[in-house]
């Protein structure tokens, strides 16, 4: 375990993440959005299996127990994926991403109702202070409901990316039962295959459009970004546990801000500063609480007398 290459690593991958959006929101209003999640998962199909294969894993991957729920997993993904990409073209980038901040806390809500996981006092008080930020960065576009055409579509544009939050909750809640059965390369590379099919099929009846050449290689780039920070994310859980780095995910918040700025001139408003600080600040303290209960069940697993044989 390394933890400083860990924490760099995961730091990385925010950044490569954040870059795949850029790409997106840049051809969204151009590109139908099954058509960009089938570039987005059928190119990062090529430095997953380049992984794999470096790592000697790729037949070990391709082994699996459970076919069905990789495909379901596959179907909420690019649910979340569309979604996403769809509310990027009428949302500013920092807005889109805060809102997308509500999934962590979701999956809190998720675990315990599906997965019959203990959630306690401290976790539910943060998820609905987080679900307050969130309250804060969507109230502004509900309160302009008949303020025309370019507000009705940020209107509808928040609502997406929130529905994208959920989707997104339930394939975490998905890899959460995946992990005790699939192995890490199993469920990366199912995800691709599945999300590329899956999305290939519903592209054409929903709209196929002929990019120009600048519109496929920003496609393109989607994909390969996309497989890159899926590597740089995984490497880093193999060099630091989870608790040390789950936090970092909120760096792309520093990223989301500035590419905004320097890409598409996005000033965020004083709404979404302040409802995704707070939003930010709950699910840190979920992710720090977490850490705590994980810390105490080791302790105790360690001070228990050993059963009798």
């Amino acid at each position: 375990m390394n933890p400083g290459r860990g924490i760099a690593l995961k730091i990385a991958s925010t950044f490569v993440f954040t870059l795949m959006l850029v790409c997106v929101k840049e051809v969204a209003n151009r590109i139908p959005a099954g058509e960009i999640v089938f570039f987005r998962s059928f190119f990062a199909l090529a430095p997953v299996i380049a992984m794999l294969l470096w790592q000697r894993q790729l037949s070990g991957a391709l082994r699996t127990n459970r076919p069905w729920l990789h495909f379901s997993r596959g179907a909420v993904g690019i649910g979340a994926m569309a979604l996403n990409f769809i509310a990027l073209a009428f949302l500013p980038l920092p807005e889109a991403m805060m809102i997308g901040y509500a999934a962590p806390l979701i999956v809190v809500a998720l675990a315990a109702i599906i997965l019959r996981e203990a959630v306690g006092l401290y976790r539910w008080s943060a998820v609905t202070v987080g679900l307050v930020g969130i309250f804060i960065i969507l109230w502004p576009r509900f309160t302009v409901l008949n303020a025309g055409a370019v507000a009705d579509a940020a209107l509808l544009g928040a609502i997406l990316s929130l529905a994208s939050a959920v989707c997104s909750a339930f394939a975490s809640v998905f890899i959460r039962s995946m992990t005790k059965t699939e192995s890490t390369g199993a469920i990366v590379l199912y995800f691709a295959l599945s999300a590329s099919l899956l999305s290939f099929v519903v592209s054409f009846p929903l709209g196929w459009t002929m990019p120009s050449p600048t519109d496929a290689a920003l496609l393109v780039a989607t994909g390969l970004l996309g497989g890159i920070g899926q590597i740089l994310m995984t490497t880093a859980y193999r060099n630091a546990d989870t608790a040390t780095i789950a936090s970092f995910d909120y760096v792309s918040m520093i990223w989301g801000l500035s590419f905004g700025y320097i890409f598409f001139r996005d000033v965020p408003t004083a709404s979404v500063f302040y409802g995704g600080a707070i939003v930010a600040a709950a699910g840190i303290f979920i992710i720090f609480r977490e850490r705590q209960l994980g810390l105490q069940r080791k302790r105790q697993r360690k001070a228990a007398p050993p059963s009798p044989r």
